[in-house]
């Protein structure tokens, strides 16, 4: 926290949203329709978000392209050519300064695993696999339509194409225990990448598990056993090297470390592109959230007659501030003491003052962090800081 958090600037980060999946998950509430039979629809999107990052280009001052995300949805079922056609884009929009990371979100089914090489060739250097669990019964629980066995080629695969490897895991499963998850880290961490996203299992209310839940069909770890889960997670993976610099995400040393997520974790400005993607930009000196129109007509429709946003918000400068804040105190590097003292929190007064002494914050310098105490409850500290 101590060093200095470079700082995002004029730089413009993407988002790319493809939204077909070949299989929707029982948890997940993301924007996303199933792959089958959709080849047309799919050509008129990928000319659609072209168009709009061309649009949205018009609406900013020249910028350097700080990353680019595909994220989705399953973006490693689009055509490579397409994948390509996006960079290329941006590449000629938003001219980067120098190399940038280019992330991109895959399964490890063995279809996808074939067209690695031609994701890497299109220019994608970083990739995200959700392998969720390298358990067969609690990938069956999942919905994944992959096996553990196939989670392990891919990844290996993945090694092989990529200068860059992610991995997700989703822990707090129902009927998980400490042992068996901490064997299951201790494996995964077998498999050769440098960063890992550990995410708890979240019961959303529209998803099917949400209606498991209501009926009492799926019941999730209670908070004990969750939160011995999490500590788990933290022991493991700090033993092996890997350093928590943001809630739910683990490097092993800095350079493994997400460059598009820290852009967006520090304030910078990101173009959101495809059906639902949210995006912040300055425009007109103001700072603007934006959200594409949801289903995938009338996005593609949105974009031709020029209006693709569903919203667009100017935001205040304490509502910007207040941003800065939640995104900032996820992270390690914390979030500035200006922007608290723009909210009215002083050092000197609560409640930033008594959570600092209960050891859920600690300031240092210019800036603000939560502690390893404050971690594993940052939505009550962040409640109580911004209440």
């Amino acid at each position: 926290m101590t060093d200095p958090v470079p700082d995002p600037g004029a730089d413009l980060a993407l988002y790319v949203h493809w939204p077909y999946c070949s299989r929707i998950c029982p948890y997940c509430d993301f924007n996303v329709v199933r792959d089958r039979g959709r080849t047309a629809e799919q050509a008129g999107l990928v000319a659609a978000i072209l168009d709009d990052l061309q649009a949205q280009a018009a609406l900013t001052r020249p910028r350097r392209l700080a990353s680019i995300f595909f994220g989705g949805g399953t973006p490693s079922l689009m055509d490579p050519a397409a994948v390509e056609a996006v960079i290329d884009r941006a590449r000629v929009l938003f001219p980067p300064e120098s190399d940038i990371e280019i992330s991109l979100e895959a399964n490890p089914t063995d279809a996808e695993a074939d067209r690695f090489a031609a994701l890497a060739a299109a220019g994608v250097n970083r990739l995200s696999m959700g392998v969720q669990a390298l358990d067969d019964a609690a990938l069956a629980l999942l919905g994944r339509n992959h096996s553990a066995d196939e989670a392990r080629r891919a990844v290996a695969v993945a090694a092989r194409a990529f200068p860059r490897l992610s991995i997700d895991l989703i822990y707090a499963r129902p009927g998980q225990t400490v042992a068996a998850w901490t064997a299951e880290l201790e494996e995964a961490l077998g498999l050769g990448f440098e960063h890992i996203s550990p995410y708890q299992l979240t019961i959303e209310p529209g998803t099917a598990f949400g209606r498991a839940f209501r009926r009492g069909t799926l019941v999730p770890p209670d908070e004990d056993l969750a939160a011995a889960l999490y500590e788990t997670t933290q022991t493991v993976l700090e033993r092996a090297g890997f350093e928590a610099y943001e809630v739910s995400n683990h490097a092993r040393g800095v350079a493994a470390r997400s460059a598009h997520n820290l852009h967006v974790w520090r304030g910078g400005d990101y173009l959101g592109v495809g059906p639902g993607a949210h995006g912040r930009l300055t425009l007109d000196g103001t700072r603007t959230a934006t959200v594409a129109r949801r289903a995938i007509a009338d996005y593609a429709g949105g974009v031709a007659a020029g209006t693709p946003w569903s919203e667009r918000i100017a935001l205040s400068p304490l509502e910007a501030a207040e941003e800065r804040v939640l995104l900032g105190l996820r992270t390690v590097e914390g979030a500035a003491l200006a922007d608290l003292k723009a909210l009215g929190r002083s050092p000197e007064r609560a409640p930033l003052a008594d959570l600092a002494v209960d050891g859920f914050l600690a300031i240092a310098g210019d800036r603000v962090a939560a502690t390893a105490r404050g971690r594993p409850v940052l939505d009550g500290v962040l409640k109580a800081l911004l209440a």
